[in-house]
């Protein structure tokens, strides 16, 4: 059913192009495919260890300003420029993130609103470089033989290879003992500590990653629109559609944050069509995120998981067993974790094992 379900997906996002939209609801997908690569890359952290950042425009904006700064100021390639100003963001995150993860909860929304606001205030007033409140232009990678059209096309398959990419990174990290680490922070940060995991190594690698991932998606979006303006870059309310996106699919997912995004991505332009240059798309996504924080804390994928397992026939909230089963267990010594071994000692290592990478038994 899953399998179908994102095979399904993945056909109509392909196919999307081929259908024949015009350029504006190509520019809509486009768009809609920016800010799914940004709550995917923001997830990374959000998902993985429960700090809710607000601040990751700041990375999405510098990937945009240093790829469009390599280009005018560098001569350096289109494409390259994308992955070097990606890793030169990177790079920034480190300090950064040395300074702001020693905080935790409110603090760390705090200090990741601040890095935001310190940039917007740097860009507009370095306009010698920046361009400052005038904005800067940035050249597209393809000639002016394609026309603007052909450009929304190339561009949607490229976010989609990116989406792609990130969605892979969080496969792997998931299913990975450094996952493990991070959902251990996630659950209880002083209790992984005390198991031997290395909270803040870990913490401080996946924020660079996530920085990683947001500014590549923030570098694409500006050759993309081929114009940056700080004032746009450096929005909270970029960071805040991130968390909004992430939530509302689901943070714990793969997938959430890119259905978050695509209902988020819609609605924006939607209202944006429909009402103009009133704030009434501000009061529908307060709207939105109210009635899911109320009905659906978890997101949308995990609360229909939640759903199609009660539904099931065959689910049960225990797993029965025969009295002949227990009793091999119990004779085998692999009960009920916990229980007393052969020698009258309690054995629970076994599961602090998977994060400590220690068997936990004496020889």
């Amino acid at each position: 059913m899953q399998v179908v379900a994102v095979l399904g997906a993945a056909l109509g996002v392909i196919l999307f192009p081929m259908t024949g939209p015009g350029p504006f609801i190509l520019s809509v997908g486009v768009v809609i495919l920016s800010y799914a690569c940004m709550a995917t890359g923001w997830n990374f952290v959000g998902g993985f260890t429960g700090y809710m950042s607000l601040g990751h425009a700041a990375y999405t904006g510098l990937g945009g300003y240093v790829v469009a700064l390599l280009i005018l100021r560098a001569d350096v390639p289109s494409w390259p420029a994308l992955f070097l100003g990606a890793l030169l963001v990177a790079a920034f995150a480190v300090p950064i993130g040395f300074a702001s993860l020693r905080v935790r909860g409110a603090s760390f929304v705090i200090v990741s609103i601040a890095l935001v606001l310190i940039l917007l205030l740097v860009f507009q007033s370095w306009s010698d470089v920046t361009g400052g409140s005038n904005g800067l232009r940035v050249p597209r990678p393809f000639g002016p033989e394609v026309l603007r059209p052909e450009q929304h096309e190339r561009f949607y398959y490229l976010h989609v290879a990116l989406l792609v990419v990130m969605l892979l990174a969080w496969w792997a990290i998931d299913r990975s003992r450094f996952g493990a680490g991070l959902k251990a922070i996630r659950e209880d940060e002083d209790k992984a500590q005390s198991l031997g995991v290395p909270t803040f190594g870990y913490k401080l690698a996946v924020y660079v990653i996530s920085a990683f991932f947001t500014a590549l998606a923030g570098g694409m979006y500006a050759l993309w629109f081929g114009f940056l303006d700080p004032i746009f870059q450096f929005s909270i309310l970029i960071g805040s559609y991130m968390v909004l996106m992430s939530l509302l699919g689901g943070i714990r997912s793969l997938f959430g944050p890119a259905l978050g995004a695509f209902i988020v991505g819609y609605a924006l332009e939607f209202f944006k069509a429909e009402f103009g240059d009133t704030q009434f798309h501000l009061v529908a996504l307060g709207l939105l995120l109210g009635i899911v924080v109320l009905f659906m804390p978890e997101g949308i994928l995990p609360t229909l998981g939640q759903l199609l397992n009660r539904l099931r026939p065959d689910a049960t909230s225990i797993r029965e067993q025969s009295a002949e089963e227990l009793a091999d267990k119990n004779k085998a010594g692999t009960g009920i974790p916990g229980t007393s071994s052969d020698d009258g000692t309690h054995d629970s290592s076994d599961a602090e094992a998977s994060l400590t990478g220690t068997s936990g038994r004496k020889e």
